[in-house]
């Protein structure tokens, strides 16, 4: 069954970003109302329980993953008995998984006034909010999370994305509404329980409701018969792979605040931090793209031709990449004047640091494409070292720069060190796997000249805007509004002249035209 790569694109990108909105700016009130209206001791305690419960849920492993790549070549082939299957498989696996971390999570009960350091809100029972959580992280496992594999497997993520966004929006408008209603009433540590629960009941929705989508759209796929043998090794094996990956990523990603917290402080961190939740927040905006489409490129993967597959992930690649540098170029122009307005001109770093993540944007985005692509032919096991090889690079230049450089570029040292991590080792890699195992050499040396030719046009286009927008004074607000359009038209009005061909294309697609 060859499905329409075009149309469910379109709906998860719009699906996507919806929930992108609403995943931006919620959580943010939440927490500005909860550090309001409940203390920060509160706020600690859900940072603490989401640490050690992100930890548990790496029990997960990769199964959803692999199962989900596992589904696409009996999709296109249309074997529905091999589907259910592999959705039998995966309700088990899940099972079991969901009985791992509450045992692993139960086991860490002795041990967690060990992890709180100074004194508990007032009346606050640390054990039964502890297995509130618990509760809330396991419970999906238990219930029909699984099913949310077939949307997936069949390009629908737009299904799981839109029942995220409506069920976000309603939980955090009910805590809102709590927290509000409740802001006078003398027992707060009340109104944390009703609010861990009020979390619990949403998941618990969320999971029904994505047992009813997923019945509705493929009433013919249950979870029944037997898989294989060799096909549960070989979902086995693919699990093994991905946890590397994932390993990977979890040392890579933790790394940075660690080595700036032991030697820089925590203000270092926290100037870090802020950085960081500008690129976060930007990421968002090409990871629309590419993540909508990753379904499809399973699909793709195992109905046309080797050939077909290139000429799509060229497409692909040369959408994404007008996103990156339109993004690029406005963090630039934007970075410094938004820190400062933001935090009233504290924790603001140096030119340099804004450069930095403004490349390190630009390099950790534009192979996420060919990240998707090779997830979408199951290709995992030939790299599996690598995020590992990469997080121990990065953490070797990351402790080499913090003693090497200055004490006001030792915040660049470490963004340098995952520079260097990418260029020289997962990005080599990676790239070399999918162009030897799935494409061919040649194909690659036509990929590597199109990424020359995006990196030259982003160093220009960026410039160019940088320069437009500083050449408006420092000032409030006004001012920063100023900039920011100022650099979105320079960068908006280069891209449009580059690109002339490629946006009618893009705006048509996503119409439904094309």
């Amino acid at each position: 069954m060859k499905l329409d790569f075009s149309k469910n694109t379109r709906r998860n990108v719009i699906a996507g970003a919806f929930n992108r909105v609403v995943g931006l700016l919620f959580p943010f009130l939440n927490r500005t109302l909860f550090l309001w209206l409940m203390g920060p001791a509160y706020l600690g305690l859900n940072g603490l329980f989401s640490s050690i419960l992100g930890v548990l849920a790496l029990a997960e492993l990769g199964f959803g993953t692999a199962i989900v790549c596992s589904m696409y070549k009996p999709i296109a082939d249309d074997d529905r008995p091999l589907i259910c299957a592999y959705l039998r498989f995966y309700r088990t696996v899940y099972r079991c998984i969901g009985s791992v971390i509450f045992l692993g999570g139960l086991a860490l009960l002795p041990f967690l006034k060990r992890l709180v350091h100074g004194d508990l809100p007032p009346d606050v029972d640390l054990h039964i909010l502890y297995l509130l959580h618990l509760t809330n992280t396991a419970v999906s496992y238990f219930l029909f999370a699984y099913r949310g594999a077939v949307l997936s497997a069949h390009h629908r993520n737009d299904v799981l994305t839109n029942i995220r966004t409506l069920l976000s929006g309603a939980q955090y408008l009910t805590v809102f509404l709590l927290l509000i209603v409740t802001r006078h009433y003398p027992h707060r540590y009340i109104v944390y329980y009703l609010y861990v629960i009020t979390t619990v009941i949403f998941t618990v929705i969320q999971n029904l409701l994505t047992m009813r989508a997923s019945n509705r759209l493929f009433p013919e796929i249950a979870p029944r018969g037997q898989l294989a043998q060799e096909r549960r090794r070989k979902v086995v094996s693919d699990v093994a792979s991905i946890f590397m990956h994932k390993i990977g990523t979890v040392i890579s990603y933790s790394i940075d605040n660690v080595v700036l917290s032991a030697f820089l402080g925590l203000v270092t961190v926290a100037a870090y931090g802020n950085y960081y939740y500008v690129y976060t927040a930007i990421a968002g905006l090409p990871a629309l793209i590419y993540s909508s489409m990753a379904g499809g490129f399973g699909n793709k993967i195992q109905t046309e031709s080797r050939e077909a597959n290139f000429q799509l992930f060229m497409r692909v690649s040369r959408t994404v990449s007008i996103v990156i540098i339109w993004c690029a170029a406005m963090m630039l122009a934007m970075y410094q004047p938004f820190i400062a307005l933001w935090t009233r001109h504290k924790l603001v770093q140096h030119f340099l640091t804004a450069e930095l993540m403004v490349v390190y944007f630009y390099v950790n985005q534009s192979r996420q494409v060919l990240l998707t692509f090779k997830a979408g032919a199951a290709i995992w096991r030939e790299d599996r070292w690598k995020p590992v090889v990469g997080g121990i690079v990065k953490l070797a230049a990351s402790l080499l720069f913090v003693r090497l450089f200055a004490d006001s570029y030792k915040l660049d040292g470490v963004i340098l060190a995952s520079l260097i991590g990418y260029i020289f080792v997962q990005i080599p890699w990676e790239s070399h796997v999918l162009f030897t195992v799935f494409f061919d050499r040649q194909q690659a040396k036509v990929y590597w000249r199109s990424q020359a030719r995006f990196a030259l046009l982003a160093l220009g286009v960026c410039v160019v805007t940088w320069a437009g927008a500083n050449a408006i004074p420092p000032g409030g607000m006004g001012t920063v509004i100023l900039k920011g359009v100022v650099a979105a038209a320079i960068s908006g009005t280069l891209l449009g002249v580059l690109f002339r061909r490629d946006l009618p294309i893009l705006l048509e697609k996503m119409r439904g035209r094309r």
